[in-house]
């Protein structure tokens, strides 16, 4: 984001020059088109990383989903398996009464 503000300033005192002298007018055409395009790319380096970042960010977000996930069904088992020993447990003390 700096580079772009440095880029716009850069733009402006190009453009200033120009204001103030007819000669150069053509020079100060010229630093404005590469200050131009020295802040697109700016911009677009900008964007590419918040992609990546934003990509990084929905990879840990799937991760961490997917692990919960895992030890939600873990739970589902351990409990089921749970059950089913009290279940056992209360049909031998049946039993025996």
């Amino acid at each position: 984001m700096r580079k772009i503000v440095l880029a716009a300033v850069a733009a402006a005192g190009a453009l200033a020059l120009s204001a103030c002298s007819a000669e150069k007018a053509e020079d100060a055409a010229a630093a404005a088109s590469d200050t131009a395009t020295d802040a697109a790319a700016a911009a677009s380096d900008v964007a590419t990383d918040a992609a990546a970042a934003a990509s990084g960010a929905a990879d840990a977000a799937a991760g961490a989903a997917s692990g919960a996930a895992d030890a939600a069904a873990g739970a589902a088992t351990a409990a089921s398996g749970a059950a089913a020993d009290a279940a056992a447990a209360a049909s031998d003390a049946a039993k025996k009464m």
